[in-house]
């Protein structure tokens, strides 16, 4: 029994229920997967849900302000794709009239689809025979072949896209796809595969040569910056705060965040009091100055770490417009930020 056989045969008795499969739609198809790029299945579930209850329809999510979109995503991270989400909407609402290219190369044109979002909405939704490789589908393969060649370089990326081209079922490519996919999600796992029950256990290359811990092989990325975060959480006597909206290309792109002095290094309470003194917030104002968390909280994002203090700066009126405390989570904010202001119960 060929490959595929093998592995959509394997998928018709294991795939989990989730509600993207129920449907053809290339909305609900490309929703689910600009949510689930970089982000496992139990997690990208809720906000799959909730987007498709706030926006039940293309031209829905293109009428929403950017804030709310935005608000919708947090906590989910890489926030550039929820701006692509509602850049795509709008193009698709208001230049295409609601309808999707049906196509692997038009969709290819989308802002913030690749080659992996294109492939799955032109086989699930358009029955084309566009083999998707990511994560999952590359570690399937590598194992299975014994492929070493880094995954994570132009070579394996091009070595991998013409092998599952090559697999593909031309008459159920939707089939196929999901089914490998799925396969590397809950069979071939990175840690502790399920060899034991594996269909391919017999042919694998990885198994027969005890190579499962070695493969799929992967350039290491570059060393990760250190950046040191404090943040100033400003309350005053009438109940308001200030947050200020990130402007720019850097991380957190339109979000809202507390007043943010960066440091060189970890900072204590009586340097970083001096410090903030001639802040162009405070140096007319007096305040005083309560460190929230003794220990640095470690946010890690792909390229930095993010070794963070929130600082409480309490003052009798606010040095310019704030907002109210009991509307804060009305704002788009980094987790960081909203675990924060979680904790922080305001």
């Amino acid at each position: 029994m060929i490959f595929s056989k093998i592995i959509t045969l394997w998928y018709s008795s294991n795939k989990r229920d989730l509600p993207w499969r129920q449907a053809k739609d290339p909305y609900y198809i490309w929703l689910s997967e600009i949510i689930l790029q970089q982000t496992q299945v139990v997690q990208g579930l809720p906000y799959y849900n909730a987007f498709t209850n706030q926006f039940p329809t293309v031209f829905k999510l293109a009428e929403a302000n950017e804030a709310k979109v935005l608000k919708l995503w947090q906590g989910l991270g890489y926030y550039s794709r929820a701006r692509n989400l509602h850049t795509t909407a709008k193009y698709i609402a208001n230049e295409l009239k609601g309808e999707f290219p049906n196509n692997y190369k038009g969709l290819l044109k989308l802002k913030g689809v690749g080659d992996y979002t294109a492939s799955a909405i032109a086989s699930i939704c358009f029955n084309e025979a566009a083999a998707v490789v990511d994560g999952n589908v590359y570690r399937v393969l590598s194992r299975y072949f014994g492929i070493d060649t880094p995954i994570n370089s132009s070579k394996g990326a091009k070595t991998f896209k013409t092998l599952a081209q090559k697999l593909i079922d031309k008459k159920d490519p939707a089939q196929f796809n999901q089914a490998i996919m799925e396969f590397g999600a809950v069979q071939c796992k990175p840690k502790n595969p399920n060899c034991g029950t594996c269909p391919f256990k017999d042919s694998c290359f990885a198994f027969s040569k005890n190579k499962i811990g070695d493969l799929p092989v992967k350039i290491k990325a570059a060393k990760v910056k250190k950046k040191h975060f404090n943040f100033m959480v400003f309350i005053s006597e009438d109940g308001k705060t200030i947050l200020e909206k990130r402007e720019g290309k850097g991380i957190w792109q339109n979000l809202f965040q507390f007043p943010l002095v960066e440091t060189d290094t970890n900072i204590n309470t009586s340097d970083f009091k001096t410090l903030i003194k001639s802040h162009d917030l405070l140096k007319d104002t007096p305040f005083e100055l309560t460190p929230y968390n003794k220990d640095v909280i470690i946010h890690k994002l792909s390229h930095r770490h993010l070794y963070t203090k929130f600082w409480i700066v309490n003052v009798n009126t606010l040095p310019v417009e704030g907002i109210l405390t009991t509307t804060i989570h009305d704002y788009a904010v980094p987790i960081l930020i909203g675990n924060f202001i979680d904790a922080f119960n305001f």
